[in-house]
């Protein structure tokens, strides 16, 4: 296959991506009562999933937002904010077809044994993105929605959200949490080729524990809460990511074992 095929082949799956993109966003703008009062506007309802649950573990872990009520400054706010939406669900809908067009790219050029051990990949890519939005979405946004919209520091001031505001926000709640859940997918790979072993990230565990807060501190919006309910299960992937590489090292250690009790072929002397 040549240079120029590769690129043709890049090109059908760049254009099934963005086509899966646009077919998830018309769908999600299409349905814009649902994906506005029902998703986008959840976490400011009081009766919302995540403060039921936490009202029924008792009454110190209750809480509810503050009864907000969202603006527009700007005509035409509303109609490019629905578009802004409608991109983003689009994006998080259809995450799982571009990372199975991604990996229909990649595969052609990998060997047999490095099909059989990213079998699944897909799976587990798009397991772990919706898992972070998910979580993005159910944990850190209630929370950060709560804390900063009862936050005041004074009387003369009140808060007044604007929709684009809110919706930014929402945004960085759920996409950036996605991809920093792909974190042992970025280590398996990269174990696999021996950029990192399990002995240098537990030597650099207390440096990535630093950088894991800085990031949280730059894709969330900059309120502690929101931080520290991001790092700790970012904290908890890379315990995972720890133990993702030292099973690939124990896989590659009972290899070179078997490798080398085989016995190894002498050449016969002919007979004369």
């Amino acid at each position: 296959m040549g240079f120029l095929d590769h690129l043709e082949a890049l090109r059908w799956h760049i254009l099934r991506s963005a086509a899966s993109i646009l077919i998830c966003g018309i769908v999600v703008f299409s349905a814009k009562e649902f994906t506005f009062n029902t998703l986008i506007f959840g976490p400011l309802k009081k009766d919302f999933i995540t403060y039921r649950l936490l009202c029924k573990l008792g009454e110190a872990a209750c809480m509810a937002p503050p009864d907000i009520t969202l603006t527009t400054r700007e005509f035409g706010e509303q109609f490019f904010v629905h578009f802004q939406v409608a991109f983003w669900l689009g994006l998080i809908l259809s995450f799982p077809i571009v990372i199975w067009e991604i990996w229909k790219f990649v595969k052609p050029g990998l060997y047999e044994n490095e099909k059989q051990v990213t079998r699944g990949i897909v799976f587990v890519c798009s397991a772990l993105f919706l898992l972070g939005v998910s979580f993005g979405y159910f944990v850190i946004a209630p929370f950060a929605i709560t804390w900063l919209g009862n936050y005041s520091v004074g009387t003369n001031a009140i808060n007044a959200p604007t929709l684009s505001s809110y919706v930014n926000y929402i945004t960085m709640f759920t996409i950036p949490t996605g991809l920093i859940f792909e974190l042992p997918i970025g280590a398996y790979f990269l174990g696999k080729i021996g950029v990192i072993s399990s002995a240098f990230l537990k030597n650099y565990r207390r440096h990535a524990i630093v950088i894991i807060f800085i990031v949280a501190a730059i894709v969330t919006p900059p309120d502690v809460v929101s931080q520290i309910l991001i790092s700790l299960p970012v904290l908890l992937l890379y315990e995972v990511s720890i133990m993702v590489v030292r099973s690939i090292e124990k896989k590659d250690a009972l290899a070179l074992e078997e490798a080398e009790e085989l016995p190894v072929p002498t050449e016969e002397t002919p007979k004369e």
